[in-house]
């Protein structure tokens, strides 16, 4: 989606949080926002909706949406996020193993791929179409949502160690405390011994 420069963002509502699917229960959304995988991963930018809209999503960190999960306006309202379809290749295997040896050598390309229990799914690419099939692989071109693995180091896991890093600083800072306090006490202790 192409934007002018000049758009004034402070107009658009702004979507502040987000649900993950499921947890908005029964709460209708008001608008949806049809988004490539690429699109769904996002912190800060304007989002065009299906009727034309466009809401500017404003989150303190970035995030991987899921399709059904839910923005978050200001006011409330909810926008339902739908995994737009792309054009992707099916990648079959003969069995579990070989599909794990096909997964490998798609990792070792750094290409987004998502993974299943039977099959492997990547956007198209004739080179890689190519080399698979060379490895025994059935590749059918099928037209879904692409769903890739998230990196390791993407969203929630820097958050949490962020979170455990505070935590360890604050429990040594807490520590000190008490061992300085013990130590000040034991320290006035002998003192008022020397004075008798």
């Amino acid at each position: 989606m192409k934007l002018n420069l000049n758009t004034d963002f402070t107009k658009f509502p702004r979507a502040v949080s987000v649900l993950a699917a499921g947890e908005a229960g029964a709460a209708p959304a008001f608008a949806k926002a049809v988004l490539a995988h690429d699109e769904r991963h996002l912190r800060r930018r304007a989002v065009e909706l299906t009727d034309g809209s466009k809401v500017l999503v404003d989150l303190p960190e970035p995030v991987a949406l899921n399709d059904g999960d839910r923005l978050v306006l200001e006011d409330g309202r909810h926008v339902e996020i739908i995994a737009a379809p792309e054009e992707v290749y099916d990648i079959r295997a003969r069995d579990g193993v070989h599909l794990t040896e096909l997964a490998w050598h798609i990792g070792n390309r750094h290409l987004a791929a998502g993974i299943e229990a039977d099959r492997i799914v990547i956007l198209r690419d004739h080179v890689i179409k190519a080399m698979l099939e060379g490895l025994g692989a059935t590749v059918r071109e099928v037209s879904e949502p692409f769903k890739p693995v998230r990196g390791a180091y993407s969203g929630g896991h820097d958050h949490g160690h962020a979170h455990a890093h505070s935590h360890a600083e604050a429990h040594s800072h807490a520590h000190g405390e008490s061992h300085s306090h013990s130590h000040s006490h034991s320290h006035d202790d002998h003192h008022h011994h020397d004075h008798d």
